[in-house]
């Protein structure tokens, strides 16, 4: 009977072994994509069709979609069931600190959502928010600084066509968008896409980074400065950025 009991117990304690194991190493994985459009600077129009295009890609690789903009969703429950956060234009404002909704223990909360792998993939305005959280900063791989006035064309160029995001792009091509200028920026980015200066009007000559991707305390990043206008959620060529940025972030695609 002793033995019995013995062999019951290390039995037992295997099926736990064997349990937490897989939970450690991640199986089964979160499949879920949070939307997340929670503003407090300023608010873009283009959010809600942004929403939409989002959802459908993601649904599109058999992931299940969530949107919020309730910031209490950043907590150690609230984000266990992602595998990405898509950060869609969530802007804050840079003359109030108190604008900042990621903080204490909603950022530790991101911090580890990161840590254990997830994925994040920001879009436009989302480099426009959290200048006082460094760390935020070094995430995106770099904070908004300025954009000339309007939505001229501009032409992009791929800097790195092996990406996902920009695999299925031409080599250079024409969009409509508001053009964001970086402070910070990281040079360390896998740099995925410039813009041609000369073609908006701006007389720098230096190609300007627009797209980019790393990992970053065990996640992946993918962040792109388009998406500013309503129509680019209807654009295939942006969709398929976005798409390709999605399946990365999301561990479906490795390079």
């Amino acid at each position: 009977m002793t033995n019995a009991r013995q062999l019951w117990t290390i039995l037992a304690l295997l099926f736990v072994a064997i349990g937490c194991t897989a939970w450690v190493l991640g199986e089964p994985a979160p499949k879920g994509v949070l939307i997340f459009s929670h503003s407090t600077g300023f608010r873009h129009e283009s959010i809600e069709p942004g929403i939409a295009a989002i959802r459908m890609l993601a649904e599109r690789e058999g992931l299940t979609v969530s949107a919020s903009e309730d910031p209490a969703i950043f907590s150690e429950t609230g984000l266990a069931r992602f595998k990405v956060v898509v950060l869609l234009s969530t802007t804050t404002d840079p003359a109030k600190p108190e604008s900042e909704f990621l903080s204490g223990t909603r950022g530790a909360a991101l911090q580890r959502f990161m840590r254990r792998g997830g994925g994040i993939v920001a879009i436009h305005a989302a480099a426009d928010s959290h200048y006082n959280w460094p760390w935020y900063g070094q995430m995106i791989g770099g904070y908004f600084e300025r954009h000339p006035p309007g939505t001229p064309k501009g032409r992009i160029t791929l800097a790195d066509r092996t990406h996902p995001s920009t695999r299925t792009l031409p080599p250079s091509f024409e969009r409509v968008d508001e053009w964001y200028y970086f402070k910070d920026y990281d040079p360390r980015m896998r740099l995925l896409a410039t813009l041609d200066p000369a073609s908006i009007g701006e007389q720098d000559v230096n190609p300007n980074p627009v797209a980019w991707a790393h990992e970053y305390e065990g996640g992946r990043v993918f962040y792109t400065a388009m998406g500013h206008t309503g129509e680019s959620y209807a654009d295939p060529l942006f969709l398929a950025h976005v798409a390709g940025g999605l399946r990365w972030a999301a561990g479906l695609e490795q390079r």
